[in-house]
């Protein structure tokens, strides 16, 4: 006689163990984060502290020299600096030019690229050199281009008739700035093309169909389909080349050092002199605080365009 079992009652769920927290994240995320998050700390985190404070200190270069905190007079001085000033003014002159030139070369080349044609690949292919190239590659292959006696620019120019005599383009206090802008949207080109590119690729050809079967024309299509839908990307692009062409620092210092005379000097290379020439740490750091703080600008001005184009 076989012994019956008793019933089961309902098996109880077992409910899983919360997770460990820590200031309300995952512990075990964290703890996965931390290789990561030791280099940023390291060679991100820390200079920037250290450049904070050094901004308010008298740091000079040298071994067994004596640093104390000065509050603000590096900040004092640097209001009343003409020579900050100045860097400061080429460096706006700079950065918006090559800025608002780029993109307008980039959306030009981007509208090409993005329409039919024989050996478009190779074309954005070759579209993309410049940005290979490293910016101390590029400041040199552009010096020969400027060289007053064997460069490329004077023969081109001479050989059309616009000039009668060799220009020293990158020793001239009317040329050299000018010159160095024309090297900077050449090189910054590539990656706003890209990203404009990206962007053109993401409108609808029916919409484009659809405004042509109503009569629209080529600016009207651009204007009223192609612009809106690329703005946003517009906006982010120009914010950050802005930034990165304020920030500028191999490829002018390569091409003229600053000079002549400051007419290229922009202000983190004031502060390179600063700080390896003149040996004044605290002072140039006090200039990169400042640097950060206009950047600092900009980058909150596109952040609230962006959460009211968001909302």
């Amino acid at each position: 006689m076989k012994l019956l079992a008793p019933p089961r009652g309902p098996r109880v769920q077992q409910q899983p163990r919360p997770r460990r927290t820590y200031l309300g994240l995952d512990r075990d995320g964290l703890l996965l984060a931390v290789p990561a998050l030791i280099p940023v700390v390291l060679f991100s985190v820390y200079p920037l502290l250290r450049g904070i404070y050094l901004g308010f200190t008298d740091a000079q270069a040298g071994r067994n020299t004596e640093t104390t905190f000065t509050g603000f007079d590096n900040y004092r001085q640097l209001l009343g600096d003409t020579y900050f000033w100045d860097s400061f003014r080429v460096g706006l002159i700079w950065a918006f030019s090559v800025t608002i030139l780029q993109f307008f070369a980039s959306l030009g080349l981007a509208l090409l690229l993005n329409q039919k044609m024989r050996l478009r690949w190779l074309a954005r292919t070759l579209a993309l050199v410049p940005w290979a190239m490293p910016p101390v590659v590029i400041g040199i292959m552009w010096r020969l281009v400027y060289h007053p006696n064997a460069g490329l620019a004077n023969s081109v120019l001479k050989d059309a008739g616009i000039i009668d005599q060799n220009i020293d383009w990158l020793s001239s206090f009317s040329y050299a700035l000018p010159a160095v802008i024309l090297v900077g949207v050449w090189a910054g080109m590539p990656q706003t093309t890209v990203v404009l590119l990206a962007g053109l690729q993401s409108v609808s050809r029916e919409l484009h169909e659809a405004a042509s079967m109503d009569g629209a024309g080529t600016w009207q299509r651009f204007r009223n389909v192609t612009w809106p839908a690329i703005a946003p990307v517009v906006t982010a692009m120009t914010t950050l080349d802005f930034i990165w062409n304020f920030n500028s620092f191999g490829l002018v210092y390569v091409l003229t050092e600053g000079g002549p005379g400051g007419a290229t000097r922009l202000p983190l290379l004031f502060a390179y002199e600063e700080a390896f020439r003149y040996g004044n740490y605290g002072y140039a750091a006090a200039l990169g605080n400042a640097m950060v703080l206009v950047i600092s600008v900009f980058v909150a001005v596109y952040l609230i365009r962006r959460m009211r184009e968001a909302t």
